[in-house]
Order: structure tokens, then C-alpha cells, then sequence
């Protein structure tokens, strides 16, 4: 497998009642980053505007573009209805690999929910796993996973040398209170966490973010290596960015901090276990 894959990441300012016009403008991105030689293009989440109008059949138009354009497509994330044996409904909010002959490969129920969301959606339950994909080992994590370490020292340890992040995050994220400390704060946030994660965990990281006037939002979609930080990074226009994820750098961070080689010592010292307080 080459050594060096090149990866687009997508943001636009969602019209969260639109959903066709949402889905339009993504594949015509999708078209113009697979045309600049692209083999992964990564939407943000959500990719269809509001989770509740979300709607499965727009996985398989996805599958066959990945398909007729042989690009890999991580379509942001889609809500999903699980219904229970005693008949009470789920809401999951998952993301999906999918591969450039149109399967789909894998996918991800996310599992730190922002805070906002916990009436609405379910925690996923499955562990944090890697899966084998036509641009390496890749794991998938959506949004506020972003602030939880433990979820990519699962995904390292499972072989992860890429996370792909879908992400709908904006300024108001932070509460008023926050904010009058300094009104960029989530900008400085996400700039500075997904550095750090990329270098205590010796990956590269995809991130998707949803764009629009800067009032309201952050863009900030990039692509991020250990040791050099962002390759390639957005603002908060409407587009994509193109450009060459190299896993050798990933590899030498490796060489360098021997992250992953501790973490598979049987002398690690940070064994943990989530336990449920009720």
C-alpha cells in the first residue's frame, strides 16, 4: 500500500431544512476532489442538515457515488431509528466508511454525546475499532469524541494510524459565561486538541466541520500530522481543501515517542475501566 494517500476535507454552510440542497452541494464537492485526484473525501456532521429529517437512503446514493467516481467517502453521519425487542426506539448517530467500490466497510455509533443531544440520542455501546481500508487502518470518531483521549488510545491500539472526524462545532458551543473569557474559545479548542491528539497518539487526523459566516461558526476543517500539525486547514468558507496525508510522518512521530509500543507493554501503567455510578 502507498505511503501517501490524498484526502479531501469538505465544509459548507448546511441549510438545516434543505436536505436536498444539502446533499447536492456535498456530491458536487465530492465530484471536484475525486476530479483532483482525491481518494477519500470527508463531509461533516451532520451532512444533511437537521438530524431529525435525516434519512438512510441517502447512504446508498453516497455508495454509488463512491462507486462511479472510485473515491472513499465518509458521508458525515446519519441519525438512525433502532427499535428494541420491547419495542422503545433508539436514536443512534453513526458514521460510515465507505470503501471506492461503493461498500460499505464499516461504521461508528458515537459515543460522547454533547450535552444538548443526551435527550435525543444514545451512546454507543460497541468498543473503539480500526478498520482496514484502501487508505490504511482508519478510525472513526464524530465531534465531541474529540475531547475524550481514552477513545483514540482504543482506536491506536486497535492499528489506527488515521482518525476521521465528522463535526458540526460552532462558537456557541461555549456558554455566554465561557465566552466572556474569551469569545474565540472554542476556535482555540479545537486548534489546540487536535494537535495535541495527533501527537499523544502518533496519527493523522481528518476533521469535517460545518461552515458558514463566522458569527456562527468555525469551518476550521483540516488535515493534521504529527510533528508538522495542519497539512492542510480551511476557515470558514464554503469548499474543500485538498492534499497528500503522507503515514510516514506518522510512522517517524512513532519511531520518536514510542506511544503505541508503550501502550501495548504489558507494564503499561494506565489500565482503566469505566464503571457505572448510579
Amino acid at each position: 500500500m502507498a505511503a501517501t494517500h490524498r484526502i479531501a476535507v469538505i465544509q459548507w454552510h448546511i441549510k438545516e431544512l434543505d436536505i436536498e440542497y444539502n446533499h447536492t452541494k456535498a456530491c458536487n464537492y465530492i465530484r471536484e476532489a475525486a476530479a483532483q485526484g482525491a481518494e477519500l473525501a470527508v463531509l461533516p456532521e451532520p451532512p444533511l442538515g437537521n438530524p431529525s429529517r435525516r434519512i438512510p437512503q441517502y447512504l446508498a446514493k453516497y455508495q454509488s457515488l463512491a462507486k462511479e467516481l472510485h473515491i472513499c467517502i465518509v458521508p458525515g453521519s446519519i441519525i438512525e431509528k433502532h427499535t428494541r425487542p420491547d419495542q422503545s426506539i433508539l436514536f443512534y448517530n453513526t458514521a460510515y466508511f465507505i470503501s471506492n467500490d461503493g461498500t460499505v466497510l464499516g461504521s461508528y455509533n458515537k459515543k460522547n454525546i454533547w450535552h444538548p443531544e443526551r435527550p435525543f440520542l444514545t451512546s454507543g455501546s460497541e468498543p473503539h475499532t480500526a478498520i482496514d481500508t484502501p487508505i490504511g487502518r482508519v478510525g472513526m470518531l464524530i465531534c465531541w469524541d474529540l475531547a475524550f483521549p481514552p477513545a483514540f488510545r482504543e482506536l491506536i491500539r486497535d492499528g489506527a494510524q488515521i482518525v476521521i472526524v465528522p463535526t458540526y462545532w460552532t462558537p456557541h458551543d461555549a456558554s455566554p459565561e465561557a465566552r466572556a473569557y474569551n469569545p474565540d474559545c472554542e476556535a482555540l479548542f479545537v486548534e489546540s486538541i487536535i494537535t495535541s491528539r495527533c501527537f499523544e497518539n502518533t496519527c493523522g487526523i481528518v476533521f469535517s466541520n460545518a461552515a458558514g459566516p463566522s458569527e456562527d461558526f468555525l469551518g476550521m476543517s483540516q488535515i493534521t500530522l504529527p510533528l508538522v500539525g495542519p497539512i492542510a486547514k480551511m476557515g470558514t468558507e464554503d469548499g474543500f481543501v485538498v492534499a497528500d496525508l503522507d503515514t510516514r510522518v506518522v510512522a517517524t512521530a512513532e519511531r520518536n515517542y514510542r506511544v503505541r509500543k508503550d501502550l501495548s507493554s504489558e507494564h503499561w501503567h494506565y489500565a482503566y475501566a469505566h464503571t457505572k455510578v448510579d
